[in-house]
Formats: C-alpha cells, structure tokens, sequence
C-alpha cells in the first residue's frame, strides 16, 4: 500500500505521504495503538515515534476522512437510531449513532446529554447531510419522539427494542477502540477520531460472506484505491 501512494513530501514534514497515509490508514482499520503501528512501520525499516503518528492521525486522519465521506452514495431510506453511554474524563457522554438498513454507518455525534434536545440536534445533523428517511426505528427512549414531533417530520417513527438490533452491532468498533486507547480524553478527540474511524470501517465494510473470492478481492481492491486516492489530495 506505501508504494501505490505518492511519495512526495508535504508541506514540514520529514516523511513522505505514502507513509503517513500508511500509518493513518492502520491506526484507524485495525485494532492497534499508536505503539503497534510504531513498531509496524520499524518492521518496514521506518523509524519513528508513536507521538509522530498521533500529530499525522489528528490532522490527516479528518481529512481523509472527509475526502473519502464526500464521495458516499445516498443511503437507503430507513435509519436506524440509537445512544450509547461513553465515559469522559469520569462522566457519563453519549454517543448517538445512526445507520441505514444495510449498516452504513451516516453519522455520529458526541453530547452530554441524553434527552430530547440532544436528539433534536442530532436528527437535525442527519437530515441536513442526507435528506429525510421514510422510516425511523429507535429504541423506547421519549426523546425520540419529542424531537421528531419538534422537527414536524412526517416519517414513520417505530420505537422498538427488539426491532433495532442492527445497530446495536455497530458500538462493538467502538468499545474496542475506546478500551485500546484507554478511554477518550475529551469529547472533542472522541468525535473527531470516531468520525474518521467510522467512515474507515464504512470502506472497509465488505461484507465478506456474502461475496465469492473474486468480488471480495476486487472490492477491496478498489476501497484501498479509493483510500491512497485520498491520500493524494492530502494538504500539510
């Protein structure tokens, strides 16, 4: 993957994009830590710290991601919603999530609160990046509802535990992640990085049980093109 990326140098820095791209692109694929993709990259013959790529991951790691969310096709026009208790610096954050009906994720967002304020303003995040769903399927929580009657949306909201259980899947990424790097710090650095890490697990998502050999190899062929693509627009 070093090799398909361009090798010129950004704009300050010692080491050129083909290895930054690298290193962002383990960090956020795998379950690894910054020292684990240190000593992957000392395996390849390239010294440098893990402090080195924590500076590449927080500035790139936003850039790709946004390159790589610009491209993304419509989603199907039934979300899943749901929250999920996050611990930072010692207090309760919930992380709202959402996905369509075939587990894309469409987006996340970190708040302190659990109530119908906070639903408003994420289901409001939603329809202005992708349009209004015809279907909506949370879980019982009230806020829901009350935020959906605030935003006059005319969609068919079914509020059913047992009918959510797609999304439910998508936090375990994240628990492991949170449980690797120890926690997040801040909710700012938990958005940021679950963002990019989300749209990441969105590219790589093959599904590899529903495809043969052949599909799976040529589709993840073309998600690491699409990837060091990204990587080429990067600016320093």
């Amino acid at each position: 993957m070093i090799d398909r990326v361009s090798k010129s140098r950004l704009k300050g820095y010692r080491f050129p994009r083909s290895v930054i791209s690298y290193a962002v692109w383990a960090y956020y694929r795998f379950a690894m830590s910054l020292r684990d993709v240190e000593d992957l990259l000392a395996e390849r013959g390239i010294l440098v710290s893990h402090e080195t790529i924590r500076s590449w991951v927080r500035k790139f790691g936003p850039q790709i991601s946004a390159l790589v969310r610009q491209s993304r096709t419509s989603p199907s026009d039934k979300w899943h919603l749901d929250e999920v208790v996050i611990m930072i610096g010692g207090k309760k954050h919930w992380l709202w999530r959402a996905v369509d009906s075939n587990g894309e994720i469409l987006d996340i967002l970190v708040q302190s609160r659990r109530n119908a304020r906070a639903a408003k303003r994420f289901i409001s995040k939603l329809i202005v990046r992708w349009g209004k769903p015809r279907v909506i399927i949370t879980d019982q929580l009230r806020s829901y509802g009350a935020a959906l009657r605030k935003l006059a949306l005319n969609v068919d909201h079914r509020a059913h535990k047992g009918l959510n259980n797609r999304i439910e899947g998508s936090h375990r990424p994240t628990r492991k992640r949170e449980k690797i790097q120890g926690r997040f710090k801040s909710a700012r650095q938990a958005q940021l990085f679950l963002q990019a890490h989300d749209e990441t697990y969105n590219l790589f998502r093959l599904r590899r049980h529903k495809l043969t050999a052949a599909t799976y190899r040529q589709t993840r062929s073309a998600a690491l093109d699409h990837w060091n693509d990204c990587a080429n627009r990067l600016v320093a």
